[in-house]
């Protein structure tokens, strides 16, 4: 496991801009656990990762739903789940939960500790906190990939200033 300094994400706009970061950097695959209160800015990286992958429309929390499909035109596939209002890990099996998680696409999934038991380890943990108007966010890899995608957004972030 790898740990990395928080990074400051000034607005709406850098949160966008990391989600489109960290979609390049983990090729469009993988499972990444999102950490943060309401309102932390958890939904607005998803679009810049749904953006930075060919997504032209709305997204939004899939609260209600717990998991919206995204099929891109390259025919990437990504998974964005809200497990917020999950009552028990459990009801991710009557969901086919276990069916989204495979090595290639990509899963980003808010509220994971709601889905503990059921979910499989993360590639990495995004961990997000709303501190006097702006972000911040702490990255830590559990995997090689993850690894990877960190040393990745590391280098971005080193070479864009």
């Amino acid at each position: 496991m790898t740990s990395g300094q928080a990074i400051l994400l000034v607005d709406e706009a850098a949160t966008v801009a990391f989600g489109r970061q960290l979609a390049k950097a983990s090729g469009g695959r993988g499972l990444i656990f999102l950490y943060g209160d309401l309102g932390a800015g958890k939904t607005t990286l998803c679009r810049g990762v749904l953006q930075h992958l060919g997504h032209e429309g709305a997204v939004k929390s899939p609260t209600y739903t717990l998991v919206e499909p995204y099929k891109l035109e390259s025919g990437q596939v990504v998974y964005h789940f809200d497990l917020y209002r999950l009552g028990d890990p459990e009801e991710l099996e009557f969901l086919g939960g276990r069916e989204y998680f495979n090595q290639s696409a990509l899963c980003l999934v808010e509220w994971p500790e709601r889905g503990a038991g059921f979910l499989p380890p993360a590639d990495i943990k995004l961990t997000l906190q709303y501190q006097q108007g702006a972000r911040t966010i702490e990255v830590i890899a559990f995997s090689q990939h993850g690894q990877d995608i960190a040393a990745k957004l590391a280098h971005d972030r080193n070479v864009n200033h």
